[in-house]
């Protein structure tokens, strides 16, 4: 845990005032998620991206998604090779250890569902040919809300539920915006990054966090909290069960970076905005009368939290 304490303190050295997002990398990592970052522009998305992955000693890929990028720039292609009059097997920047995929959604629709397979199966089809994905993986996704009328193509349902967290870095206060001033007002921070956590010690706390106890209380207020997500009257599709198992994952994460080795129903709750926003779809009666975020802050209140002592007792 120490390991993981040096990488988030070097990560708060570069993003300033976004302690919880980097709590949120880190529990999409171990819970085998992805993230989707969403902010206007240069509000630091693509260096915590970056960064991110530099405190990993792994291998790093970073696509910068354009409306002429395709899928066989993501997954890789296979070519004639004229030398060798043979076909060559080219592996595109998918098979690495964390992806950065820039702008997500300025690539047509073919080119982002190039991200489906790999994003829920950790295996890549080329030409017929699967290749698997090293491990851990996971994709850190940028987009830009702002630009959404201009050449930019909406992510798919689909593909959204694929994503454990989406989560708005927003501005800096004022404060942050000072120390911003003070950091890079002789060098970059990111320069002096050093991996603190290896391969092996990230596939471990992946396993580790599996055995995190989650009682009967706390999965009924999950479940409640799904169901009440599908039953709400503005609700036109509600959290999936895929949804629900990235929650419990993320919970269990979220426990074991607080060296417990229970969850707690805080944990769920806490978690809720990031996995369900995006997932739901609202009627059209409601997106008009309502963001989703307040939808989903009806749904937190509708479900009463039990207390803590029935949550983890056996």
């Amino acid at each position: 845990m120490e390991k993981i304490k040096q990488a988030k303190d070097s990560l708060n050295h570069v993003i300033y005032g976004k302690e919880e997002v980097v709590d949120l990398l880190f529990v999409a990592l171990l819970a085998e998620g992805h993230v989707l970052l969403e902010s206007v522009p240069g509000t630091g998305k693509t260096k915590l991206a970056k960064s991110f992955a530099k405190v990993m000693d792994g291998d790093f890929n970073r696509v910068q998604f354009t409306p002429d990028v395709l899928p066989s720039d993501v997954t890789g292609i296979r070519f004639f090779n004229p030398k060798t009059q043979e076909f060559e097997l080219r592996i595109g920047p998918v098979v690495s250890n964390v992806l950065l995929a820039d702008e997500i959604n300025r690539a047509t629709p073919k080119t982002q569902s190039s991200l489906l397979e790999v994003m829920e199966e950790y295996q890549s089809t080329i030409d017929g040919e699967t290749v698997q994905v090293p491990s851990p993986f996971i994709v850190l996704a940028t987009q830009n809300p702002v630009e959404s009328n201009y050449g930019t193509f909406p992510l798919p349902e689909a593909q959204l539920d694929r994503f454990l967290f989406k989560i708005d870095l927003g501005y800096p206060d004022i404060l942050e915006e000072k120390q911003i001033l003070t950091a890079y007002r002789t060098n970059d921070p990111y320069e002096s990054i050093q991996a603190s956590l290896t391969i092996e010690d990230i596939q471990s706390y992946q396993e580790q966090i599996k055995h995190i106890t989650i009682s009967d209380v706390v999965s009924d207020y999950l479940l409640g909290l799904i169901h009440e997500s599908r039953e709400h009257h503005e609700v036109e599709l509600g959290v999936s069960p895929r949804g629900m198992l990235a929650i419990m994952r993320a919970a269990q994460a979220r426990a074991f970076l607080a060296n417990r080795d229970f969850v707690t129903p805080e944990d769920i709750k806490k978690l809720v905005p990031y996995v369900f926003e995006h997932r739901l779809i609202l009627s059209m009666e409601g997106s008009i009368k309502k963001t989703t975020q307040q939808v989903v802050d009806e749904i937190i209140q509708a479900v009463p939290v039990p207390v803590e002592e029935g949550a983890i007792s056996e």
